[in-house]
């Protein structure tokens, strides 16, 4: 058996083969246009990919909403019951030049809902970022997490910045499964049992 090849995030993503657990699933088209990007999935659902808006915050309550205890855990680390508005406000109004968070978001529902969310948080002094991904429960296994991470990582080089990465935690399969996909190095986080660092330089 011939090994996996590497991704190459430094070709741009709409010429960039995604990898091949996600393209097994037929992984999302992309459509640009004026308000971001049309994604259609296999199963002939489609969302828009744009970056996060201010307007976006009752909308990034309800997904969280919909969240089950575990995806909550997952994203943050610990328990959560609510996202209160002033967290979820300063999660929409972003400083772009420190951060990039990128929303999927459906528009076939009336209100639209946010479906899944990418960021990174920049750290100059140390030349990288910190990312976070999340796709909600409904919307997986169709290549959006492994989306949303290329376009992350894409960011990243675009900034210059010398290496992405994260906390996740070990139980999280699907998340550490992608990573490793896309090249990620693991790291035991000794401070915090059950919690695994990952990254990636670039």
């Amino acid at each position: 058996m011939s090994p996996k090849p590497r991704i190459d995030f430094a070709v741009p993503l709409q010429n960039a083969a995604l990898p091949p657990r996600s393209r097994d699933r037929f992984a999302p088209r992309l459509v640009q246009g004026p308000q971001g990007e049309l994604v259609s999935t296999h199963n002939q659902r489609q969302l828009r990919l744009r970056g996060i808006e201010p307007t976006d915050v009752a909308a990034l309550q309800r997904c969280f909403v919909r969240l089950s205890p575990e995806e909550i855990r997952r994203r943050f680390l610990h328990a959560m019951s609510e996202l209160p508005t002033p967290m979820a406000q300063r999660l929409c109004q972003i400083d772009p030049a420190l951060e990039t968070a990128l929303v999927l978001v459906d528009e076939t529902v009336k209100p639209a809902e946010i479906r899944g969310v990418g960021r990174i948080h920049v750290d100059d002094a140390a030349d990288n970022a910190e990312f976070s991904v999340l796709v909600e429960h409904d919307w997986g296994r169709l290549g959006l997490g492994a989306l949303l991470m290329q376009r992350l990582v894409d960011d990243c080089r675009h900034r210059g910045l010398a290496e992405i990465w994260g906390y996740v935690l070990q139980e999280n399969r699907p998340m550490l499964d992608l990573c490793r996909e896309l090249c990620f190095v693991r790291r035991q986080h000794a401070n915090e049992p059950g919690t695994t660092q990952i990254s990636l330089r670039l």
